[in-house]
């Protein structure tokens, strides 16, 4: 069975290790190591993830399976959206699987968690932002309902690389 739960900042040090185990995980392989030093040290400091985890608009859950940590998710409304900043959408900012429970619906279970947030927000519809050579993630979302609406760069490192933006309309 598949728990999830909502993190606060007790949890801060179990999320910084699991978003930079997945993060490496899922890039490391098509990225250099210099490139993914430097966002894995920006994006999941303790001080950034102390910041994001207090702000009331984010929203962070950790996937349990079998009694450990198998995944997370981070949302955004309002505000705290890393783009759009529309008050009548959800970003799902991170949905990261450990690579040892993929298969185990547990992205699907984070993914289901982000849509009952959505709806409980009454907001219109859901975002994200998925780097175009991530066809895994690509297909779970079209899968699950999302299209591609426009494109924006992240920046990882120093390289400038293309997501897709994908919207789920509710």
């Amino acid at each position: 069975m598949i728990q999830i739960k909502e993190l606060d900042i007790s949890s801060i040090v179990n999320l910084q290790n699991i978003g930079r185990q997945t993060f490496s995980e899922t890039f490391s392989d098509f990225n250099t190591q210099e490139d993914m030093s430097k966002y894995l040290d920006e994006a999941y400091n303790l001080e950034r993830l102390t910041i994001e985890l207090q702000n009331p608009h984010s929203h962070f859950y950790f996937a349990i399976f079998d009694n450990q940590v198998a995944g997370y998710l981070k949302l955004n409304l309002g505000q705290a959206q890393t783009e759009l900043k529309d008050h009548n959408a959800l970003e799902i900012e991170r949905i990261y699987v450990l690579k040892q429970f993929q298969g185990a619906k547990i992205g699907q279970a984070l993914f289901t968690k982000s849509i009952d947030v959505a709806k409980a927000a009454n907001v219109k519809y859901v975002w994200l932002g998925v780097w175009e050579d991530n066809k895994k993630a690509i297909a779970f979302y079209t899968k699950n309902g999302f299209v591609a609406f426009d494109k924006h760069i992240f920046k990882l490192g120093a390289d400038e690389q293309t997501d897709i933006m994908m919207k789920f309309e509710l």
